[in-house]
């Protein structure tokens, strides 16, 4: 009778390592995939369709075409690390004392801040769905540590520029330029990119064009931390 459990338990995991493996083998394989062909839609995206099966071939009201870094403006990449993410060339994908700060915060007020890095919202962008259930956050953490250990800064960063939305049915930078500037991302100057910078996280809400007082303001913080951190230089050093 013992005998008989402990062989059934043995079998069972024994299934569910097998199961284990073999997941990690295909998410490994997908982010080696990403890491030289551009996707060609993300999860975040296809939960934004409001009828998924019927638009997966009529994209008309979705703006997402990826480029390469070397077409988008040092000032794009520029003015997201500075709003959102300046240790982003440091840390292995969790900025540990932002994390903690804003821990401390949220206990004491009622509006939330967030602590993501860039490589988090990378992870959750591809892969996930919006939420903070536990579960969707262990899965952030473990995408989040896969792409630090499989991609370079400079792919999750030209990842990010390209799937990160920019308002309603707007991702990347480039989709954004095209439309609020009409212009390529390649010729976005640093207010431009700073503003684009400045609607995020909220950019169905808040507008580039016609910007609002907060985020006028927002824009001109950026602007400065984008000259504190090192301007154009920080980022040629850092990627290119």
């Amino acid at each position: 009778m013992i005998k008989s459990f402990f062989l059934r338990l043995y079998k069972i995991i024994k299934s569910l390592l097998l199961v284990f493996l073999i997941y990690n083998a295909l998410v490994i394989f997908v982010i080696l995939f990403f890491r030289f062909i551009d996707p060609s839609s993300t999860a975040f995206i296809y939960s934004k369709i409001e009828e998924p099966f019927i638009s997966l071939f009529d994209t008309e009201d979705i703006k997402y075409k990826p480029v390469s870094l070397n077409n988008i403006s040092y000032t794009a990449p520029l003015a997201v690390i500075a709003s959102e993410d300046q240790t982003f060339f440091e840390h292995f994908g969790f900025d540990f004392e932002q994390i903690e700060k804003a821990m401390k915060e949220n206990s004491r007020r009622k509006r939330q801040r967030g602590a993501s890095t860039i490589t988090m919202q990378v992870s959750k962008n591809l892969f996930l769905w919006s939420g903070k259930n536990i579960v969707r956050k262990g899965l952030e953490a473990y995408y989040t540590l896969l792409l630090e250990v499989f991609w370079s800064k400079k792919r999750i960063i030209e990842v990010y520029l390209n799937v990160a939305e920019m308002g309603k049915g707007i991702y990347g930078v480039n989709e954004a330029a095209r439309i609020y500037y009409r212009k390529s991302s390649s010729k976005l100057n640093m207010s431009e990119a700073a503003t684009l910078a400045a609607i995020l996280p909220n950019p169905v809400k808040r507008n580039p064009v016609r910007p609002s007082g907060y985020v006028i303001g927002r824009r001109s913080r950026i602007i400065t931390q984008m000259n504190l951190i090192g301007g154009k230089t920080f980022i040629k050093e850092n990627l290119y």
